[in-house]
């Protein structure tokens, strides 16, 4: 099968720092390869991957100080992409919705991966402008805002699963903060916690511009106040893989609709259980009592600190290993192109009161 992955332009695939998406990207690209199949990746020139490689840009835009504006340069990536469009028998986009006018006569053709949060007003009408452009979420929770859109399928992310490995101590004695410096992933909740539980708390974090007044006026000076805590910045995939490996816990105390939090499953690929707030994909991606626990509140969260180490690492790691694989990812996956490319996939839209996702998918 002849397969174009398309990727975001703010960070290289895989990326050096922060970036989910790209991650993905990344995984699911090597491994469809490795699977003997064709695959194109349309990324910037800094990518690394054993695909095709068309390069859309001369460096990742988040780490180029010269780009003011990231539009021209998708524009761009899209051109090219409408180049080559007719080399591919599925193209997979993971840029959100700019392609949707462009892909409109090739839709059948192709398949969105929608990474981001969608309880955004200006959505709904924008996809029930375009009701038959095929669009998979990375959750179920994350389809609920949109019930009119074609969903054909959720797929959860996966991971190599050589990429992380396993530490049976989290001998650290720390718990752990990972991700991205912004009040819907609460880290003050974070230092809160660490600090009633009377426990070390390492924060690896980026912190973006549109969150720098956060930190500078919210996080920063807690930091500072809480000699237990410590800011350790932005890591790369070794630094993170020693992060989490040696942590006691991953904290995960978030306060909005989290699409899917990958972090969360790097962590049980480490061994190292999540204590997570029940929001968004919280209760599709942990196990109650497996890999981690769920909890409603600070105290809840406090109190499963201390409980923490009645979990079995290798369970945690052994619940990775079964649910969260880079070859499940690639499996579902490739089960939507195959039904795409056989024109067995129809979608029957539902109102929304009378069917929870709004989407009913018949192979």
């Amino acid at each position: 099968m002849k397969i174009a992955q398309i990727a975001p332009l703010a960070e290289s695939v895989p990326p050096k720092l922060y970036g989910g998406t790209e991650r993905i990207v990344s995984y699911l690209t090597e491994e469809l390869v490795r699977q003997g199949h064709e695959v194109t990746l349309f990324a910037s020139a800094d990518s690394k991957t054993s695909a095709e490689l068309v390069a859309c840009t001369g460096r990742a835009l988040r780490l180029n100080p010269a780009v003011r504006d990231p539009l021209p340069h998708h524009l761009m990536l899209l051109e090219e992409v409408r180049r080559r469009a007719d080399d591919f028998d599925i193209l997979h986009f993971h840029i959100d919705l700019l392609h949707f006018p462009l892909v409109r006569p090739f839709a059948h053709r192709t398949v969105t991966t929608l990474h981001g949060r969608l309880d955004l007003p200006d959505l709904k009408p924008f996809y029930r402008t375009f009701p038959e452009i095929p669009v998979v979420s990375i959750s179920d929770d994350q389809r609920r805002p949109l019930p009119m859109a074609n969903w054909v399928a959720t797929v959860h992310h996966g991971l190599p699963r050589d990429l992380l490995p396993f530490d049976p101590a989290g001998e650290g004695g720390y718990l752990a903060f990972l991700g991205r410096i912004s009040p819907e992933k609460r880290p003050d909740r974070a230092i809160e916690i660490a600090t009633r539980a009377g426990m070390p708390l390492k924060i690896a974090a980026k912190v973006d511009k549109a969150d720098q007044e956060y930190w500078d006026h919210v996080i920063a000076p807690m930091i500072a106040r809480h000699p237990n805590v410590e800011f350790v910045g932005e890591v790369n995939e070794k630094a993170k893989a020693e992060f989490l490996g040696k942590a006691a816990a991953l904290l995960f105390p978030i306060d909005w609709p989290e699409p899917f939090g990958l972090v969360m499953i790097e962590a049980m690929a480490c061994g190292t259980p999540v204590i997570a707030f029940r929001h968004g994909s919280v209760p599709e991606v942990i196990e109650e009592g497996v890999s981690g626990f769920i909890v409603e509140n600070v105290e809840a969260a406090t109190e499963a600190v201390r409980r923490v180490g009645t979990l079995s690492r290798a369970r945690v790691r052994r619940a990775f290993e079964r649910r969260f694989s880079v070859e499940r990812m690639a499996a579902d996956y490739l089960d939507v192109y195959e039904r795409l490319l056989h024109h067995r996939l129809m979608t029957i839209p539902f109102p929304a009161e009378a069917a929870g996702m709004g989407v009913q998918t018949v192979a």
